[in-house]
């Protein structure tokens, strides 16, 4: 950036360990998200390939009974709340507020605190696999199943409390994302200028705000169940069992559009630059977004169809679980169409991003089946089940995850990944994927139920499940190549400029990596696409570039003048209070001692958070 931008002093240091335990900086809390999704994905991973390794062939013992429930369940919920969710929380993190030319997240330290609860509850989660067995009920906790009768160790407990602390992390993430994207957009840009990325993002957030309660409900009934002796889910004693579906899936069915609302953002950054074409229809793809979350509220009980609720209520939330694809569809066409007559690059994150709309419609279709209450019927507990929500889930936003960290990763680390690595990478991971999951539309109809360990011979099911482990191991192949491919390109990649892809968006007017600061002066914004804009200047939106400051920085006269940037203070309190709660559920599970040491780090990361200013040499307590 130019040499004349003043920048003030931190606190603490601004390199080695210590600069990432007290970092405030989105670009850094970002990254923090996204490596440690990469190391619960190795863990989650692990967990699926020992899964298939199990059922790869008929009276298996590799994995038995209550080994492979507890591993059954950490496995689904690792992907779920440790891998896809604070990945695409990672990227938000660091791209959103690049993209809306703001120069940090609303609240920086909540920011940081929001990271170090997702870090310590995904450990406290895993930890529960030294200190007793892990939680072995599913991913999905059903009563009476998690109740103290029928699971007398601590996994549940671990399970129950570590979810709220997740909990904790979505919720402060997401005030943080709808402050930052209604409050610190650059002048100009307006909700209908706005990067469909961080569009995506806003409707998130305020998904997680309104689901998540539901489920910390859930589980806060659920841990009196078992400690204190009331019977919200007992039926013998007034309880019911269905009121744990009724609040788990309120949360459960918004959760599929938590993790495939931002993975359909990147989708729509990254066809448009790669076709290099306008993305189709903006507003209509925009506000399905909206629509999508709208909906998504109203099908929770498509996962209660057998349960016996009232032919009425199936009906209901049948015509709604079908009315979602309408603006799911909208999407799906406008992707196409901005494909369509494009000058096409076919680059690694195009194949992902491609890849991603091909698998999406599979799954989506296959989720109009189970729309249909007669078919659901038959099929709700059959592998025909996990195979559509892996085609929605791991076929639609991992494959845009993926998609979105080749896009971006010139920008987060000044590097390319190595491109014939990335496709080769693709390949392996398309064509496993596919030999995994495919083959279990066939299984769940010829029977197989899904959450059984072993299966008996002469059933039909041994050349389908062998080909599915196959493909698991040709999938984790893929993921081996992808992580030598960063680690390589990280040390020796090839060098990216500022903007590599010819991008549209703000993030590529900085310099790649951006500055703790992102912008030397506050971007002005004139249309959809700004940097495209400034770039070609014959575009009718453009507005002349009047110099080059420090290489690659574009200025124009009617941007902000530069002036000194008050980066906030990096502070330790936000990990003290996230450890103080950590250590807190900890007593609540294993030994009473930790409970006081958890309240007092608690009270002291509380209180020196509130007493440290935001700014170096302010006065007075931060905000």
């Amino acid at each position: 950036m130019a040499s004349s931008t003043v920048t003030l002093p931190r606190v603490y240091a601004e390199r080695g360990l210590l600069s990432w335990l007290t970092t405030v900086d989105h670009k850094r809390i970002g990254i923090l998200y996204i490596l440690g999704a990469g190391f619960f994905a190795l863990i989650g991973g692990l967990e699926a390939l020992l899964i298939r390794t199990q059922l790869a062939v008929p009276n298996n013992r590799v994995l038995v009974g209550e080994a492979y429930n507890q591993v059954l369940t950490m496995h689904g919920t690792t992907m779920i709340f440790l891998v896809v969710m604070p990945v695409l929380t990672g990227l938000g993190n660091y791209i959103v507020p690049l993209m809306i030319g703001a120069r940090d997240m609303a609240y920086p330290r909540l920011n940081a605190f929001g990271v170090w609860m997702f870090l310590l509850g995904g450990l406290f989660l895993n930890l529960s696999f030294l200190l007793g067995g892990a939680p072995d009920a599913g991913w999905f906790g059903y009563a009476p199943l998690t109740a103290k009768t029928f699971s007398k160790g601590t996994g549940i407990d671990f399970w129950i409390l570590g979810l709220q602390l997740l909990g904790i992390s979505s919720i402060t993430s997401s005030i943080n994302f709808v402050s930052t994207i209604l409050l610190l957009r650059a002048p100009g840009l307006t909700l209908n200028r706005l990067p469909l990325f961080a569009w995506t993002t806003l409707v998130t957030a305020f998904l997680i705000l309104f689901a998540m309660p539901s489920i910390s409900a859930a589980l806060f009934l659920l841990f009196l169940d078992r400690h204190l002796g009331t019977h919200f889910f007992n039926p013998a004693a007034g309880g019911d069992p269905l009121l744990w579906q009724h609040l788990f899936w309120f949360f459960g069915h918004p959760e599929v559009y938590i993790m495939i609302l931002p993975a359909m953002g990147i989708v729509s950054e990254v066809l448009p630059v790669f076709s290099r074409k306008p993305i189709f229809g903006y507003t209509a793809v925009a506000y399905s977004s909206v629509a999508i979350g709208f909906i998504g509220f109203t099908v929770w009980a498509h996962h209660m169809f057998a349960v016996g609720l009232p032919p009425v209520v199936n009906a209901f939330f049948s015509a709604a679980s079908m009315l979602v694809a309408v603006p799911t569809a909208i999407k799906v066409f406008n992707w196409i169409a901005t494909i369509w007559g494009g000058a096409v690059r076919y680059r690694t994150p195009f194949l992902f991003a491609v890849a991603f709309v091909a698998l999406f419609v599979i799954g989506g279709l296959s989720g109009l089946f189970l729309a249909a209450v007669p078919v659901d019927w038959q099929v709700t507990d059959t592998y025909f089940v996990v195979a559509h929500f892996h085609y929605t889930l791991f076929g639609g936003s991992m494959f845009a995850i993926v998609a979105g960290i080749y896009y971006w990763f010139p920008k987060i680390t000044g590097r390319f990944l190595d491109e014939r690595l990335g496709r080769l990478h693709f390949a392996l991971q398309f064509i496993g994927f596919n030999l995994t999951f495919f083959p279990m539309h066939f299984l769940g109809l010829s029977g197989m139920p899904r959450r059984v360990y072993t299966y008996a011979p002469g059933l039909g099911w041994e050349g389908l499940n062998l080909l599915a482990t196959v493909g698991a191991f040709i999938l984790a192949l893929g993921f081996v190549v992808f992580f030598v491919n960063v680690a390589r390109s990280l040390v020796a990649g090839e060098r990216a400029s500022d903007d590599p892809w010819d991008g549209h968006t703000l993030e590529w007017l900085t310099s790649s990596p951006p500055p703790p600061y992102n912008f030397a002066r506050i971007p002005v914004v004139h249309s959809r696409r700004p940097a495209w804009d400034r770039k070609y200047t014959g575009n009718p939106h453009s507005h002349p570039i009047v110099e080059m400051v420090g290489g690659n920085d574009r200025t124009e006269e009617a941007e902000t003048p530069e002036e000194p940037n008050h980066l906030p203070s990096p502070s330790l309190w936000p990990l003290i209070l996230a450890a103080g709660l950590t250590v807190f559920a900890l007593g609540l599970v294993t030994h009473w001692i930790f409970i006081p040491m958890g309240l007092l780090l608690f009270a002291l990361g509380l209180v020196r958070w509130v007493q440290q200013p935001l700014f170096p040499g302010a006065h007075g307590p931060s905000s």
